[in-house]
């Protein structure tokens, strides 16, 4: 699992808010600011007077030759670190660069930047990138807990890929709350759990001619991963890639014949979206038979007019359905994640399935009464 670290440069009731209720593991604060820290919620502190020390439990260091490599690779036998580039804003003390000071709104940013670099800061929503890949690969090979400042979802992104296995952790460095809650819940998509549970088929039969959805990831899925696609929000069923050998038509294993356009699919962050509204660049759920997800990034959608089947499951004492196209290479998954193909699939099969009571509004949950036939 990621960790999820939010550097702030001050004070800020409405951030260190944002941080508590959206997952962030700790946060690097201002000295002074523990406390109130604290008085908002749990959660680790990273500062002179917190949870964990600079210097001490937690190590900030520059990442800018070969030695500064090898004297990394040495610390994280010890302890965490946080790669600081040519950047700065540990907010360390003794032995840093740059010692910061718990400030409210009116005071400057951060202490030694005037005015007008602060605001350009302020409005730009801090520095670029501080670090290269290269020595991350290094590092990453190594292992232990070295995380990277981030800006953007690029530089999450790129820094989650290192090596395929990606960095330890990252440390968010944006301004305002709607972009930290946008990074914080990819961090977290990245290792999120799908709890799956097993169907058993009721009916399924032909309905007509439908536009469904073929969803093209840029990643290579194997038997027993595919996504979450469902007519109802709360009841989805694991669709599977075209993983599976087949003597019909070669593998497909970057995709997922998904459903018609209506339905819904289970996106990272625990939201959804109907199929329709997908598009190439945006981010894919796979859900592998055991739970496990993974983000993929589409490369292209693909609707054209097909024959459906509509399948029809209950699981405990709860109904949902799904109509897919009546196809041999359209597959469903079995409790010991196995496919099955639909023109297979017979009532009283066992399939999976993930259900929630809340229903959605644009996407994400909402608690409200929501019948959905």
């Amino acid at each position: 699992m990621k960790e999820a670290w939010v550097h702030l440069e001050k004070w800020s009731k409405e951030m260190v808010t944002t941080a508590l209720e959206n997952g962030a593991d700790a946060l690097v604060i201002p000295s002074g600011c523990h406390e109130k820290v604290k008085a908002l919620g749990r959660i680790t502190t990273v500062s002179e007077d917190g949870d964990m020390k600079p210097g001490k439990d937690v190590f900030f260091e520059p990442l800018l030759s070969p030695e500064d490599e090898a004297r990394i690779a040495r610390l994280l036998l010890q302890g965490p670190v946080v790669v600081e580039g040519t950047g700065g804003g540990s907010g360390k003390a003794e032995g840093g660069r740059r010692k910061a000071e718990c400030r409210t709104r009116k005071d400057e940013t951060e202490v030694g930047i005037g005015e007008r670099e602060a605001a350009t800061r302020e409005e730009t929503g801090g520095e670029g990138r501080t670090w290269e890949v290269i020595p991350l690969e290094n590092l990453v090979a190594r292992g232990g807990r070295l995380l990277v400042p981030v800006h953007s979802i690029e530089e999450m992104e790129l820094a989650l890929g290192v090596l395929e296995r990606g960095v330890a952790g990252v440390v968010i460095r944006v301004r305002r709350p709607r972009e930290l809650k946008a990074l914080l819940a990819r961090v977290k998509a990245g290792s999120e759990q799908s709890v799956l549970r097993v169907a058993t088929i009721e009916s399924i039969g032909p309905v007509g001619i439908g536009d469904r959805v073929c969803v093209d990831t840029c990643t290579l899925m194997k038997e027993g991963q595919g996504m979450l696609v469902g007519n109802s929000s709360g009841f989805l069923f694991l669709v599977q890639a075209e993983a599976k050998v087949n003597p019909y038509v070669a593998p497909r294993p970057f995709r997922v014949n998904a459903g018609p356009v209506h339905a819904y699919v289970r996106v990272p962050g625990q939201g959804t979206r109907y199929l329709s509204e997908l598009k190439a660049g945006d981010p894919a759920l796979i859900v592998g038979a055991q739970g496990a997800t993974q983000t993929a990034t589409i490369g292209r959608i693909k609707i054209e007019r097909r024959p459906l089947l509509l399948v029809e499951a209950i699981c405990e004492n709860i109904r949902g359905s799904i109509l897919l196209q009546n196809a041999e290479t359209i597959r469903l998954t079995n409790p010991e994640g196995e496919a099955r193909s639909v023109v297979e699939l017979k009532p009283g099969d066992p399939i999976l399935v993930a259900i929630e009571e809340a229903g959605r509004h644009f996407g994400m949950k909402v608690d409200e009464t929501i019948l959905e036939k």
